[in-house]
């Protein structure tokens, strides 16, 4: 990656934000490739010009900070560097940034948004000032938080955030009565749906829709081929058939099965064929319990999930109250009510005991619609 070089330099205040869009562009590119680490850019600017950039690396090592200092040189001293998160302050498998930085003498730092680990918060910010250097905290905080909300999420609520995603007819239907359903929505629509894929640490689905669809969960874009998240198959009262073929690429492509019914053989048949097999306790109905489910991914370092399945696991996602982020995509036809639902039952007597989102953003993609939706009340 080259060095940019910035124009028509604007006042302080607009500058700061100026250049943490750009570290959080940057950011972005991470997501989906390194977890358990949150995706964090980084920009060193000095006398209005970009000297360096970087982005965390896939497995989450190096960390935006080293990159765009190694990427600066010597140009870094004296410089300020535009962070999307607090820098890291305790040693782990790279030593802190908050030490490179201070070594590197820059001289101020700007943080979007602190960082909720406990080994961390706050800690870094400490360290810079302790060592004179200047901190400008909050630039841009909001947008900074929504982009890592899956790693706040898993190291507050020791869970994934999860994003439901969702393909149907105005009417909410996602095959006809027949079973029906390639393709309800067009080209546009189907290849957001793999750029979500690629942005996420991993891609749920469940026994039923392995049944019905045989997928693969793969991300099918041209220059996405090195993106490939982990592939869950949640496996409900009837067993997953051995022939699926999701299964046969567990070698080149991580692949999970999550199941509340150990079976010996058959499990130590998928982990010869490279499927890990995820142990889970049972709900009352037989199935694995979700909540609990969550909690071992988040264990696993997990910090974004992507469920794609059909309308019972998607009921049963909501009914639980595990939803964090609704992505609809809706084509503009019909298809009646004997059709199958998105949503299955879940069992709702009262107005008030719904699930609330609020709406977030509306994209026309040709003849069909994206709607993202977000649940109304966050618990960080």
């Amino acid at each position: 990656m080259g060095k940019s070089v910035s124009k028509n330099i604007p006042s302080a205040p607009d500058a700061d934000t100026r250049f943490m869009r750009h570290a959080l562009a940057l950011a972005r590119r991470g997501l989906g490739r390194v977890w358990p680490n949150p995706a964090v850019g980084c920009v060193m600017v000095k006398d209005g010009v970009v000297v360096g950039d970087g982005w965390t690396q896939p497995g989450g090592r190096p960390h935006a900070e080293r990159e765009a200092l190694d990427r600066a040189g010597d140009a870094a001293r004296g410089a300020t560097a535009y962070v999307s998160l607090e820098p890291c302050s305790h040693f782990g498998k790279t030593p802190p940034c908050a030490d490179a930085l201070i070594a590197a003498g820059v001289a101020r730092v700007v943080v979007a948004c602190g960082d909720p680990d406990p080994r961390v918060s706050g800690r870094g910010l400490a360290r810079l000032r302790a060592a004179g250097v200047a901190v400008t905290e909050g630039v841009l905080e909001a947008e900074a938080r929504a982009l890592n909300a899956g790693f706040i999420s898993r190291i507050v609520r020791a869970r994934p955030w999860v994003t439901l995603k969702l393909a149907s007819t105005l009417d909410g239907r996602i095959a006809t009565a027949s079973g029906e359903s390639q393709w309800i929505t067009g080209p546009r629509a189907r290849a957001e749906g793999h750029r979500l894929r690629a942005e996420a640490d991993a891609v749920l689905t469940g026994s039923g829709t392995v049944a019905a669809d045989d997928p693969l969960l793969t991300v099918r874009l041209p220059g996405y081929e090195a993106r490939q998240p982990l592939r869950i198959v949640l496996e409900g009262r009837d067993a997953v058939a051995e022939d699926a073929q999701i299964w046969s690429t567990a070698k080149t492509s991580p692949v999970w099965l999550a199941t509340a019914h150990a079976d010996a053989d058959r499990d130590a048949d998928l982990d010869a064929r490279g499927v890990r097999v995820l142990p889970l306790p049972a709900a009352a109905d037989g199935r694995p319990e979700i909540a609990a489910l969550l909690g071992v991914l988040g264990e696993e370092g997990l910090t974004r999930l992507l469920v794609e399945a059909g309308g019972t696991l998607a009921g049963a996602f909501l009914a639980a109250d595990l939803v964090d982020e609704i992505v609809w995509f809706r084509a503009p036809f019909a298809i009646g009510g004997d059709g199958l639902a998105a949503v299955g039952a879940f069992g709702l007597a009262e107005l008030a005991a719904a699930r609330r989102f609020r709406p977030l953003r509306r994209l026309p993609l040709d003849s069909d619609v994206l709607e993202v939706y977000q649940r109304e009340s966050l618990d960080f």
